[in-house]
């Protein structure tokens, strides 16, 4: 019995500490953030490059994924606007089978946007990645993320603690019925980016720079 209530006890402290993590962390960053989201194209500031954030095409019950559609979109329409100049697809390529930034890019052209002014990271596996290589490996030190709202807030808060100037562009969002799953994952995500961030966790690959002209 006096083990049952220890581990009730330990359970619940345990609780506690993961509730005021996640508390603590969304706090931060929406705080620290807030005057670098923009959702208005006409009101954003220019940049050379905009940074979009890559995701699959399809969900698991082979469904369009509407976060991917709403960035392609607002990348689109940042790049129309003359916003940006260059847009720099980051994703992941882990395997042959799975090339998120290249599906980007021909979603892209059919769009409209040049091929010439689109590059491509390969190596974008999380957002920490995305952000590092986009200035280690593609050397921008001004950048405006392509993105939801919540996925914009944490990378120009890992932006801010990498000496990157960062501003967001928010893509549409969606319902929160369909996008339930990933709002709880981003909770966690930010908690898991503070540490990151707490002992100065590096991108998984850099590599040799590409210049964007």
């Amino acid at each position: 019995m006096k083990f049952i209530k220890t581990i009730l006890k330990v359970s619940f402290i345990l609780a506690i500490l993961s509730l005021l993590s996640i508390f603590i962390a969304n706090f931060m960053i929406n705080h620290s953030v807030e005057d670098k989201i923009y959702t208005s194209v006409q009101k954003i500031p220019n940049n050379k490059v905009g940074l979009l954030l890559g995701t699959s095409k399809t969900l698991s019950n082979g469904r369009l994924n509407l976060y991917y559609q709403y960035r392609i979109d607002a990348a689109v329409e940042l790049y129309h606007a003359r916003k940006v100049e260059y847009v720099l697809v980051s994703g992941d390529n882990s395997t042959q089978y799975y090339d998120e930034p290249t599906t980007i890019k021909n979603d892209l052209m059919a769009r409209g946007i040049p091929e010439n002014k689109i590059f491509l990271d390969y190596a974008g596996f999380r957002t920490l990645d995305s952000v590092i290589r986009s200035k280690e490996i593609f050397g921008q030190e001004s950048i405006t993320v392509i993105s939801q709202q919540f996925h914009n807030e944490r990378a120009i808060y890992i932006a801010n603690r990498k000496d990157i100037k960062a501003i967001g562009f928010n893509a549409k969002d969606v319902h929160i019925k369909y996008g339930l799953k990933t709002q709880i994952r981003e909770k966690l995500a930010r908690v898991k980016m503070m540490l990151d961030l707490i002992i100065g966790k590096q991108a998984k690959f850099l590599g040799e720079p590409i210049e964007i002209k």
